[in-house]
């Protein structure tokens, strides 16, 4: 059995540890609601403008829309998002498995390049030899730490550059979905091209363009798409929020318990020391009286 002093300072470390673990989950709890709050009021106009731009680009033709070509999928980028930090799970790591299996699967025939949005899964891809990150766009080493439009909309016309320039023939984003604080759920989106609605389906609309169709098409897809990636990125930041409260609610509450049990050995230990001290002092008063 340990000393007394080992369990001491394995129960001011446990408490230390729960201290720490405490104050993330409080601090992960605060971002999450604004982080929340955010992905709710962006989703349903995402939702309506992508709505909108499939239901359009139907009726244009590829002169008229070059964003809808189907090259493909010879060269493929994935815009991979993770966090810039751990501590939050199995977050991170089901988007690092999800591009390895697209990688292994899906894409097996095609030449793959991974956009990193954030460290942890640039930390996976520098490491690995079949696949790179592709650093010419932007300066992106902490795009997650501070999600802003500006910044993503730099991103998102860096990408539409280098499709329309037939760098890579298809953009997929890999994320986590926000459903709530215990849940998210992986997304493979595609970016680019634009999935159309075909001609003659029931879901396309009739559209009266005004001024006229060239300028609203040049305005609407640029920012139907800079609005898909802003829209995925504030749906990781919420979902990171909410794996990480999670995360360091259960090690708060494993450091509870492991302190009780610790707590619980130590007064063991304790009261045998005492009760030995007790057994030496009667032997040697009995040794005297004989």
């Amino acid at each position: 059995m340990p000393n007394l002093k080992e369990i001491r300072n394995r129960i001011g470390s446990v408490s230390s540890t729960m201290q720490i673990t405490s104050a993330m989950k409080m601090v992960s709890a605060a971002k999450l609601k604004r982080s929340q709050d955010a992905i709710t009021r962006l989703r349903p106009y995402a939702s309506k403008l992508r709505y909108i731009l499939e239901n359009v680009s139907g009726s244009l033709d590829l002169s008229e829309n070059k964003f809808a070509e189907n090259r493909g999928q010879n060269k493929v980028l994935l815009i991979a998002i993770t966090s810039n930090r751990g501590l939050c799970g199995g977050f991170n790591s089901n988007i690092i498995k999800k591009v390895n299996q697209l990688i292994r699967e899906e894409y097996r025939d095609s030449q793959v390049s991974v956009l990193c949005l954030g460290k942890k899964i640039k930390d996976m891809v520098k490491r690995t030899e079949h696949y790179y990150v592709n650093d010419t766009l932007a300066p992106l080493e902490d795009i997650m730490g501070n999600v802003s439009f500006e910044r993503t909309a730099q991103i998102g016309e860096e990408l539409m550059s280098l499709f329309e320039n037939k760098t890579f023939d298809q953009m997929v984003i890999v994320y986590n979905r926000f459903l709530n604080a215990a849940n998210q759920s992986i997304e493979v989106e595609p970016f680019l091209p634009i999935v159309s609605v075909a001609k003659g389906e029931e879901t396309a609309k009739d559209y009266l363009f005004e001024p006229n169709k060239e300028e609203i098409i040049a305005e609407l897809i640029p920012k139907s798409l800079k609005t898909q990636l802003f829209k995925a990125m504030l749906d990781s930041t919420a979902a990171e929020h909410g794996a990480r409260m999670t995360a360091m609610h259960k090690a708060t509450d494993n450091a509870s318990e492991l302190k009780r049990t610790l707590t619980l050995s130590y007064n063991k230990a304790r009261q045998a020391a005492i009760t030995n001290e007790i057994l030496e002092i009667v032997g040697g008063a009995e040794a005297l009286n004989a």
